[in-house]
């Protein structure tokens, strides 16, 4: 599976997407020896963690990017590119301008039943679970009363995650909930992870330090299927991190994405929401959270961003944010993961390349194990 080069000749990659995946792979390639060239359909470099300064505010143009791993390695590898600061993600959720705490801890079951102690906390979910009658859970809906009872349920999970999918929560797998902190402990703290924060002047640099090297030239505004035969031709082998459906030509139809619109505003006051991120849990507020970008960075700006997030069903021409992994696309996926298992020259990665959501954290693992994969010595 190694690209093995020899004393004559320098190995050309082309990687297809300037996201963290493709990045850290180039990156990795280069220091090896390799000539990398990177091709980016976007005017600009970083994908989705693409962030720029407005107003003196680092602004998430894609959305909220929190680092947290517990992978020291990943850790350190990425503290080589920025130094980042002490952010710990704290959401909290709005339900009719009631104000809850997140994850559920018992901050918000103090707020919603009056318990102070994780015993009554425990009794109250319990109660409220038992209108399972101790079924196993086959469904969103039924996951997440099994996690934390039904009132938290209807406030706090039902409209919101309803708005996310699109679709009802008795017809979402009940996997998509599993990952939901519930704690009894009075910790707002979202992630467990012990590794956290915000790199200081925003995640762009992060992937500008990673291309900056003399075996890596980067092309944006390039479509690589605009030019695809030309570019696969010049290359040894291709890093390839768009939609693995699309790069098929949909042969076997295509997947489903969920994705996003964002409505930008710069406001002339110093805060506007008092927290980073705010979630919105019912169903009159179509979007389903408001992010306040300077409170990433602890900012004293005299102005403030604020982005309303807004989950709608993804159509070609859209970006695709989030794969679909029910049975039905999984499936799916499964047929084009066997013909990209027979694509020697191509590597498929990424969220979109391996149809799974991953994190930042896991996105860089998965590269730095593809590199070794394809490129170890």
């Amino acid at each position: 599976m190694n690209i093995n080069k020899n004393n004559n000749v320098m190995k050309k990659i082309l990687v297809v997407g300037a996201g963290l995946f493709g990045s850290v792979f180039a990156h990795e390639a280069a220091k090896k020896g390799y000539q990398i060239k990177v091709v980016e359909k976007r005017n600009h470099i970083a994908g989705n963690i693409y962030t720029k300064e407005i107003e003196g505010i680092q602004f998430h143009q894609y959305g909220a990017h929190i680092f947290h791993t517990s992978n020291k390695e990943v850790w350190d590898y990425v503290n080589q590119f920025a130094e980042f600061n002490r952010y710990t993600n704290s959401p909290v959720a709005n339900y009719h301008g009631e104000i809850y705490n997140l994850p559920f801890n018992m901050n918000t079951f103090n707020k919603l039943w009056g318990v102070v102690t994780p015993k009554e906390a425990q009794e109250k979910i319990a109660e409220q679970r038992a209108i399972l009658n101790q079924k196993r859970p086959e469904n969103l809906e039924e996951q997440a009363i099994s996690l934390v009872g039904t009132d938290i349920y209807e406030k706090l999970i039902k409209d919101y995650t309803e708005k996310q999918w699109g679709r009802p929560c008795t017809e979402l797998p009940p996997f998509i909930i599993k990952r939901l902190p519930v704690r009894m402990t009075y910790d707002n703290n979202y992630f467990n992870d012990k590794y956290q924060g915000i790199p200081i002047g925003g995640y762009t640099q992060v992937v500008e330090k990673m291309l900056d090297h003399p075996n890596i030239e980067v092309h944006l505004n390039t479509d690589f299927f605009d030019k695809r035969e030309q570019l696969e031709s010049e290359v040894d082998k291709v890093v390839y991190t768009g939609m693995i459906d699309q790069f098929f030509d949909y042969k076997f139809g295509r997947l489903e994405y969920r994705s996003l619109s964002f409505e930008n505003e710069i406001l002339d006051q110093e805060n506007y929401q008092g927290n980073a991120v705010v979630n919105y849990t019912d169903a009159e507020h179509k979007y389903t959270r408001i992010i306040e970008h300077k409170h990433f960075e602890f900012g004293t700006q005299p102005k403030t961003i604020i982005t309303k997030e807004y989950p709608i069903d993804w159509k070609p021409g859209d970006e695709p944010y989030y794969p679909v992994n029910d049975n039905k696309n999984n499936k799916l996926y499964k047929k084009y993961k066997e013909l990209a298992d027979k694509e020697d020259k191509y590597i498929f990665g990424g969220r979109l390349g391996m149809y799974k959501y991953f994190d930042m954290h896991m996105i860089i693992h998965e590269s730095l194990k593809h590199v070794n994969k394809y490129l170890g010595d």
